[in-house]
């Protein structure tokens, strides 16, 4: 396999693609592992499926996907069930072609090039996204592959081989609110809306802290630059004044009664809420006092309030 590709093409991945592969493997290892019995762990699955999006020129921007019915015995595909799921596709995207497929694991193996090749009558030069379900916590890159295939002589024999290609992230404003919906998700170990609330203050308070420590450096900068400690650079302080401009004016007086009318507001919603909560509390002790009062009245004739 070689190490970059040499075809030119700009390729644009969306996160829904992602979404979907990783989606497509959750589901398969947990119908895996659900219908083990208690056997040595199997070896984690591997998934197939489809990419489709559109290509200009030489720009090829991959929006969606679809499984695959694939036979790992006869290592072939489901063919009417990949032209039914492409003519379902042509009437609500037109625009939308079958790009390439996709796969999971470390690395592309020899039987991924069979696929390739089954493939290449839909498309004469697919392309093949890989995502890699290991966790690696040094990993700083998405665990997204997308290969290429190019043809090169090995040892005077034509060969097909997988070429590594670079890509971007390519999100829609739809895109980037499903997916700050799922990083917002309410977590499965049972945290509450308050935990949510306190993780969300804490980073807005972390970055709060990151700024201040920022302007701080720049503080001390220009005060040891009027004492003449360090020598003065216009360049430097054209930038730092740039900089300063951006933050937000916090003394003017339109600043103050906005926070202040903000400020009662907020004030107004507590005291509403505790005022609500305690006449709630207080029906609920008329209730069951009415409730008692009436059974003890109704056994042996009227009892004094107290």
């Amino acid at each position: 396999m070689a190490s970059s590709s040499s075809s030119g093409l700009t390729f644009k991945l969306h996160p829904l693609v992602i979404v979907n592969i990783s989606d497509h493997y959750t589901r398969v290892k947990s119908q895996t592992n659900g219908c083990s019995d208690g056997g040595p762990p199997s070896p984690p699955p591997r998934v197939y499926g489809c990419v489709i999006g559109v290509q200009r020129g030489r720009t090829v921007e991959i929006f969606n996907s679809f499984e695959l019915l694939y036979d790992p015995v006869t290592q072939s595909l489901d063919r009417a069930f990949i032209e039914k799921k492409q003519e379902l596709y042509k009437k609500v995207f037109p625009h939308f072609y079958i790009l390439g497929w996709y796969s999971t694991g470390s690395d592309a193996e020899e039987s991924d090039m069979q696929i390739h090749k089954a493939l290449m009558d839909i498309n004469e030069s697919p392309v093949y996204v890989l995502l890699n379900p290991s966790i690696n916590p040094a990993q700083k890159d998405l665990p997204v592959t997308i290969y290429e295939s190019e043809l090169h002589v090995i040892d005077g024999i034509p060969q097909l081989i997988f070429v590594c290609s670079s890509y971007t992230i390519e999100t829609v404003e739809a895109e980037r609110i499903s997916v700050d919906h799922v990083a917002h998700l309410k977590p499965s170990d049972g945290g509450s809306a308050a935990t949510q609330l306190a993780a969300h203050l804490t980073g807005i308070h972390s970055a709060i802290k990151m700024l201040n420590s920022r302007i701080r450096v720049l503080h001390h900068y220009l005060v040891a630059m009027q004492k003449g400690e360090i020598p003065c650079e216009n360049s430097l302080l054209r930038q730092v004044s740039s900089l300063l401009r951006r933050l937000p004016a916090i003394e003017s007086e339109k600043f103050q009664d906005d926070f202040l009318m903000e400020y009662n507001d907020t004030l107004l919603i507590a005291y509403l809420a505790m005022f609500t909560n305690c006449s709630s509390t207080m029906n609920e002790l008329v209730d069951k006092f009415n409730t008692a009062y009436d059974r003890h009245s109704r056994r042996g004739g009227r009892t004094a309030f107290i």
